[in-house]
């Protein structure tokens, strides 16, 4: 499996240079004074290189949504319990989500995918992709295998590979399970040295107390697994969970593909780590969407060397700051192609402006 995956990391290429190029030149011809479109100027060069044109068009984009269940719930660290995920489930799967909603109102597809909720689910819309019924209780032992996590690494990568033959054009990481903000903290803190009580947040509203007992289940799951933070596997596997192993290779998928994928929040975000860890190009091809209300994802998103588009205190997570963020997506790529030039409108250069 991982001769697989190494095979897929070998491809991701970095951004077209000239397309960068010429995106910037065409931004310094529209008629505006230059850099006036701030950060949406910053974002059109970087789609440019991604996609290695000057004026990108994204048609249809998916919302992957990856659900898992976690062991580590069995702790008490939310404020729902596990089968929330598997009831969920059904939610995503007849529209009924944020995401659903967010989605529509983007032109977005939103795909669920099963790679690891405790139960069965039956559903013409599933994808169901079940690696094993939820990972063990990390505070204890490993979350799951190595060989668990690799497979969910590379279900991802396949779910993007399948989405991308399908017509999709730009990626947005979703997911769905209860604990996994637990997980995503662990994988922070054994991946960037971070102490649990900066990695860790109130997930689904947690009160003071269970606050303190995540913090001291992160601290035991670090403690008892060991994770090597060199080994961005063996960390999944230990402190992690399906989903994010799943979007993690989602990423690594895309980006070997040249195709842009925006990432959610914090569970999004240790995927992100996870992927840069394998392939540290892969962060060309990342979009941060926004900041959660998780207090440690700031801190995955400084080291993962970008900037979100949004500050709203969001902390849903399933892929709804991703799918926000399909307006300045849209706005970007039509500025590029229907704005005029200085020369087409007949209006003095910028040098005059």
């Amino acid at each position: 499996m991982i001769s697989a995956i190494q095979e897929v990391t070998g491809q991701i290429a970095p951004p077209d240079e000239k397309a960068t190029l010429r995106a910037v030149l065409r931004l310094n011809s529209l008629t505006k004074p230059p850099g006036s479109l701030g950060r949406l100027e910053a974002l059109a060069v970087r789609l440019a290189g991604i996609s290695k044109v000057e004026q990108p068009c994204y048609g249809k984009r998916t919302v992957v949504v990856m659900a898992a269940d976690h062991g580590v719930c069995c702790e008490g660290v939310s404020a729902f319990p596990q089968e929330v995920t598997m009831q969920m489930a059904y939610n995503f799967l007849n529209g009924g989500a944020a995401v659903n909603v967010l989605a529509r109102q983007g032109g977005a597809d939103v795909q669920f995918v099963d790679i690891g909720i405790q139960g069965d689910i039956s559903h013409p819309q599933l994808m169901n992709r079940k690696v094993r019924r939820g990972t063990d209780n990390m505070a204890v032992g490993p979350a799951m295998s190595r060989e668990e996590a690799m497979q969910a690494i590379l279900i991802g990568i396949e779910t993007a590979r399948e989405a991308v033959e399908n017509g999709t054009e730009l990626l947005i990481t979703g997911e769905m399970g209860i604990g996994n903000t637990t997980a995503s903290a662990a994988v922070l803190c054994a991946l960037e040295g971070i102490p649990a009580e900066a990695a860790v947040g109130r997930g689904t509203g947690i009160g003071d107390e269970q606050l303190l007992r995540k913090i001291s289940v992160v601290e035991r799951a670090v403690q008892v697994n060991a994770p090597d933070p060199a080994d961005p596997i063996d960390v999944l596997a230990k402190v992690g969970g399906l989903e994010i192993a799943g979007l993690a290779g989602l990423i690594l998928g895309a980006a070997s593909l040249r195709v842009p994928v925006i990432l959610d929040g914090f569970i999004s975000g240790a995927a992100a780590l996870i992927a840069k860890a394998m392939a540290p190009e892969s962060t060309a091809y990342m979009i941060a969407s926004h900041v959660s209300g998780e207090q440690g994802h700031k801190l995955m998103l400084d080291r993962l060397g970008l900037e979100a588009l949004l500050d709203m205190g969001l902390r849903l997570g399933e892929g709804t700051g991703g799918a926000l963020c399909l307006h300045f997506i849209d706005a970007v790529c039509r500025i590029m192609r229907e704005m005029a030039t200085f020369e087409s409108a007949g209006v003095s250069g910028a040098e005059s402006v």
